[in-house]
């Protein structure tokens, strides 16, 4: 699994996500909200989504658009314990 955070510049590299720190922040509260890039495959965030319900966690994921392109969307993930 290889997801990266979404991008606060434009002409910014996204962030690569590490599942250990996800986990960690999730441990300290209640639930999270977090937003990954769109070049994230859809594949990979099913996967994050399995992950995390194996695990007894609620899940959640949506689309975002943030402008009128095609391109300009990223994904929306809750995830509460």
């Amino acid at each position: 699994m290889n997801l990266k955070f979404a991008r606060t510049e434009i002409e910014q590299k996204p962030k690569k996500a590490e599942l250990a720190k996800i986990e960690n922040t999730l441990a300290k509260e209640d639930g999270v909200i977090l937003y990954f890039d769109r070049d994230n495959s859809h594949k990979d965030l099913l996967e994050l989504q399995g992950y995390f319900e194996e695990k007894g966690k609620s899940f959640y994921m949506s689309e975002v658009k943030y402008g009128l392109a095609d391109n300009e969307y990223m994904y929306q993930v809750h995830i509460v314990n």
